[in-house]
């Protein structure tokens, strides 16, 4: 089974935890089987596995989630990376054509695309698999999954079929409609449109060569800039005669607000808090290192992150997008491939982190033009390289390097360490990287 994992978005919704770094599928919120907490793009991981181990798994992202990926997820993942966001066609041709030249996934095997971010039981994965068995059978060119509604909703768009059994051809296409006129679909056997289809690769490498102009994976990603803005419900679904729609009546949330999330998350509390006995239905999440007390309130949400504090009615909450874009912070707590880093203090030429890198990983070897650094050690073993020069590193060491040094921190154990930033600019993209010589990595520290 190809799946290719949509994970997009700023994740506004779920402000301040959620950010343009951090997107909603990276917050651990739910728990692995062990009791350990788990992201959704963790439990979406092991959810795939489990049904299929032997799925292949490509995620469709942008540049900005690619390390927190490789956090929750190790190395091995598929990326497929859009150089800047251009809306969903463009990211699954990018997708499709990656799998056909990079990975070289024969033309007359399946792919499903799925959102990443749904809450939804293995009976969903075992679906998905199904749905790509359908794309092979080959009786249409695409294969929908359409979600059997429990209410007449206003906010998903919905699939009109020609009849109301399992799977179906497809009749029409609605856009989100009133109560009133939801209900009148549903009458009609219709589901809801979740974004989840299916198809032969051949069909999609040869609909993007149609309508895009590249020669292969590499020629489309660098001219990526030129793609238009389209959905690929727009782009090519709506547009399909050959299309058919598979119903599901299994567990599926849209978890894409905190009154939603609350609904599912492993625990009402989590984090240093606590409620008293007269609250109701009130949910906490505190990434905060300060206590939380809450008394007398009921269907609240409160999130507190270093990024804001959030105290919201659960019904309310879905409704702050625009006043959370009008809040400009730089984030505060950042992902990478090694590990993470919280900012503590920033201000005029200078910026204060702590780090965590774990065990076995190591940040790039790298240099910075326009900043000093020092590094110091707070527990945890490991080296630095430092022009070339290694050195072993304890807790209480203090490793400095000036602007223009080329430098890294490799951790044997997992380390906790201080990092101050000191220069006229502190930007992100003030960083040259260069390759490490192997025998700095190789074999025990």
């Amino acid at each position: 089974m190809n799946i290719i994992l949509l994970s997009g978005g700023s994740g506004k919704r779920l402000w301040p935890l959620s950010n343009d770094v951090r997107s909603k599928q990276f917050i651990k919120l739910f728990k692995d089987e062990d009791g350990n907490y788990e992201s959704m793009v963790q439990r979406v991981f092991r959810q795939i596995s489990r049904v299929d181990k032997d799925a292949k798994v490509t995620i469709a992202t942008s540049k900005s989630q690619v390390a927190a990926i490789h956090n929750q997820l190790g190395d091995s993942v598929s990326v497929c990376v859009e150089p800047m966001r251009r809306d969903t066609f463009p990211a699954i041709a990018l997708a499709a054509t990656y799998l056909h030249d990079e990975l070289n996934v024969s033309d007359d095997e399946a792919v499903v695309v799925c959102p990443v971010d749904p809450y939804v039981d293995d009976s969903y994965y075992e679906a998905v698999a199904k749905l790509g068995t359908l794309a092979e059978k080959n009786a249409a060119d695409l294969t929908l999954m359409g979600i059997q509604p429990t209410y007449p909703s206003e906010k998903y768009g919905y699939i009109i079929p020609e009849t109301k059994d399992e799977v179906s051809r497809v009749k029409e296409f609605k856009e989100k409609p009133d109560k009133e006129t939801a209900q009148k679909y549903l009458d009609q056997g219709a589901v809801w449109n979740a974004g989840v289809f299916a198809f032969k690769l051949s069909y999609l490498v040869e609909k993007a060569h149609s309508m895009l102009d590249f020669k292969d994976y590499r020629d489309l990603y660098a001219k990526y800039s030129q793609c238009p803005k389209i959905s690929f419900d727009y782009a090519v679904v709506e547009k399909e005669s050959s299309i058919q729609m598979m119903r599901y009546a299994g567990e599926w949330k849209d978890v894409g607000t905190w009154n939603t999330m609350s609904e599912v998350m492993a625990d009402p509390v989590k984090g240093e808090a606590t409620v008293d006995e007269t609250c109701e239905n009130v949910n906490i999440i505190n990434e905060l290192d300060i206590p939380i007390l809450v008394m007398g309130e009921k269907n609240m949400v409160v999130a507190a992150s270093g990024d804001g504090i959030l105290v919201a009615d659960k019904e309310r909450s879905g409704y702050m997008k625009p006043y959370v874009e009008k809040i400009s912070t730089e984030a505060k707590y950042i992902e990478k491939s090694w590990g993470s880093y919280n900012v503590l203090d920033a201000g005029e030429g200078y910026r204060l982190l702590k780090v965590k890198l774990n065990a076995g990983r190591r940040m790039s070897y790298h240099s910075h033009e326009l900043r000093d650094e020092s590094i110091t050690i707070l527990s945890g073993y490991g080296k630095t390289v430092i022009d070339g020069m290694e050195q072993i590193v304890r807790p209480g060491d203090i490793v400095t390097m000036a602007a223009g040094c080329k430098h890294t921190l490799i951790a044997e154990t997992e380390i906790i360490a201080l990092e101050t930033q000191v220069g006229e600019e502190i930007t992100f993209n003030d960083k040259k990287k260069y390759p490490l010589d192997s025998r700095f990595v190789e074999g025990s520290i």
